[in-house]
């Protein structure tokens, strides 16, 4: 009886592990086709001097990365990828944690909000990108026509390199902030009712609850928001580049644009590779470091 027993164990295992071969190598084929290839075969490319489209490829070796640690403008693309990343955690999620915190305490009558609020996300980066770069022109745009009334002039955010990333910024914020509404109305419904209830009939204001007991409990979701918002703004392409292209000079350059440039725009495909490898390594990096950061250290840990 026991042998059977065991040989039954044996052959759900078994089963278990063949069903798990077959939904997982189709998911497994994508990955490595669409994604470890691509990896690999970028740090490949960024080996030899190549135009993209000849089919001679000169090799190099490391020359290409050489110049992309020297290159002045890679960097301050990182950096304008840095300010991006902070400000954007912290105005999309504080400002998404506001919006969904004011449709969770309202209920059901907070629905038409939920759905306005949600609009930008539901349009194109690039729509975007042309809508603001008209409204925030600097003849006919928005604030200038304020100016104006005013008795002011014509005001230039865009064409201003003080102001151009800031600017850009808040667009991003427009566009992502409803999708991290969504992400904190979703923690906030694994708040159990009978937490806040018993909160309420201990005397505790919506305000004290909040803070003292909402918050605490939505601090997980709010760190990995934290890292999405990290991931993404370090990808930003399509909205920075129908705006401003990088612009005025490279005060809205991103690593993104900078690479779409070097490989598309000026066809020299071996050192957009290097600086898509440098990408990957930066944004990978800063991913770890970051995650380390939010989750602190573990218990045990040395």
């Amino acid at each position: 009886m026991g042998k059977k027993e065991l040989s039954l164990a044996a052959k759900r295992k078994q089963d278990t592990r063949r069903a798990a071969f077959v939904f997982l190598l189709p998911i497994a084929l994508l990955m490595i086709v669409f994604i470890f290839y691509p990896i690999v075969d970028t740090f490949y490319t960024s080996l030899f001097k190549w135009n993209g489209i000849s089919a001679d490829k000169t090799m190099i070796g490391l020359k290409n990365w050489v110049k992309l640690a020297k290159d002045t403008s890679f960097w301050t693309a990182f950096k304008n990828n840095l300010v991006v990343m902070v400000l954007s955690i912290c105005i999309q999620i504080p400002i998404g944690l506001a919006l969904a915190t004011f449709i969770d305490f309202g209920g059901k009558k907070m629905t038409i909000f939920k759905v306005l609020w949600f609009i930008p996300l539901l349009m194109s980066s690039v729509a975007i990108g042309f809508l603001f770069s008209y409204a925030l022109a600097t003849n006919g745009g928005i604030f200038s026509a304020i100016s104006k009334i005013f008795g002011g002039g014509n005001i230039d955010l865009l064409g201003n390199p003080k102001t151009a990333l800031y600017t850009v910024i808040g667009v991003i914020a427009w566009q992502f902030t409803p999708f991290y509404m969504v992400y904190c109305m979703a923690a906030y419904t694994n708040v159990p009712t009978d937490v806040y209830e018993a909160a309420i009939i201990d005397g505790a204001t919506k305000g004290q609850y909040f803070w003292r007991v909402a918050l605490p409990l939505l601090a997980p979701s709010i760190k990995s928001a934290a890292i999405l918002s990290m991931v993404g703004s370090l990808k930003y392409f399509d909205l920075v580049y129908v705006m401003t292209g990088g612009g005025p000079g490279t005060s809205t350059e991103l690593m993104a644009t900078y690479m779409y440039k070097q490989s598309f725009v000026k066809f020299n495909m071996g050192y957009g590779s290097a600086v898509a490898a440098g990408m990957f390594i930066l944004i990978s990096l800063t991913s770890l470091i970051t995650m380390r950061i939010l989750n602190g250290r573990k218990k045990g840990d040395a």
